[in-house]
């Protein structure tokens, strides 16, 4: 898909003392949208939304994430979900939002879902653009949901991220090989169709990881998961989210667990969807952007009318 013609250039705001996040920002004084991005992405995939869905009412805000993109490092060392949200609160504050609409992706999703469940008066309602949802072990086994089955080796780049972090650094010495491993993740590896981002795309949304140590930090939400970082505060997975949930999945993607439906009920029971979403792959804010920004702005409409 072609650049947008504008992109919104990020600034930087301080959401905790001597801390900042990079946010890009339009729509002032509209419905508030936090729009959270995943690995291995950046405030940069919401490109093809942001000046969209400011237009049809909403103030938009799109952060970088701690240690990504123009946002500073963590000053405390921690990249869990307690960590990234305490920026966000932060970032809702120093906005006056009492509450707000959330759209998520990937990492993103789960930062949203940790939010909700620790924040609830804080968002309003939910947008997930993939199959991320809460662990509810117990719950799904009740119900008599199979476990997930177990991850094929594709899913090595995991266990190298998560537990060989600093070795993978090491072997990735330019800034163009740090940019050609993140750029297979959009394009050769398990979350899209293989010709949904082309070189200006790719050259556009890697950039940041050029420099190591933005690619390093990105590293540590897989050592948090492989429980080799520690974390500020246990992660607030574990109970199903009572907001109302909006729930898109691109089906062409390799990564997608088992019995999603089903485990979607359990997990979001204010939830509309899951929608399959045939033909695109996990980065529906850049491959379906128009999709996306339909879907928000009908979810939301109750909202955009006052």
């Amino acid at each position: 898909m072609a650049l947008p013609v504008e992109v919104v250039a990020p600034e930087l705001v301080e959401v905790s003392p001597g801390h900042r996040l990079a946010v890009r920002r339009r729509g002032h004084g509209g419905v508030p949208l936090l729009l959270i991005h995943g690995f291995p992405c950046t405030s940069r995939i919401w490109s093809h939304n942001l000046i969209p869905l400011a237009s049809a009412g909403f103030d938009v805000v799109v952060p970088d994430l701690r240690g990504y993109g123009d946002s500073d490092f963590a000053p405390d060392d921690f990249y869990d979900l307690n960590a990234f949200n305490a920026d966000l609160v932060g970032l809702l504050d120093l906005l006056g939002w009492d509450r707000t609409v959330v759209a998520a992706h990937d990492l993103g999703a789960a930062v949203a879902i940790d939010l909700a469940n620790r924040h609830p008066g804080r968002v309003d309602r939910l947008v997930i653009l993939d199959d991320s949802m809460p662990d509810l072990a117990e719950a799904f086994a009740a119900a008599g949901i199979p476990a997930n089955r177990p991850k094929p080796a594709v899913y090595d780049y995991h266990r190298l991220q998560g537990r060989h972090a600093d070795a993978l650094i090491a072997e990735l010495r330019s800034p163009e090989q740090r940019q050609r491993y993140i750029g297979e993740f959009y394009g050769h590896r398990l979350w899209c169709p293989p010709d949904a981002f082309d070189h200006e795309d790719l050259a556009f949304l890697t950039e940041p990881y050029g420099d190591a140590a933005r690619l390093r930090a990105a590293f540590a939400d897989y050592e948090v998961v492989m429980g080799e970082r520690r974390l500020s505060a246990p992660e607030m997975l574990d109970r199903p989210v009572r907001q109302p949930a909006l729930i898109l999945i691109g089906t062409e993607q390799a990564t997608l667990g088992d019995h999603i439906e089903q485990r979607c009920a359990l997990a979001f029971p204010e939830a509309v969807g899951p929608f399959w979403v045939n033909g695109a792959g996990h980065f529906l804010p850049w491959e379906r952007p128009e999709l996306v920004n339909r879907a928000i702005r009908s979810f939301c409409g109750d909202l955009l009318a006052f």
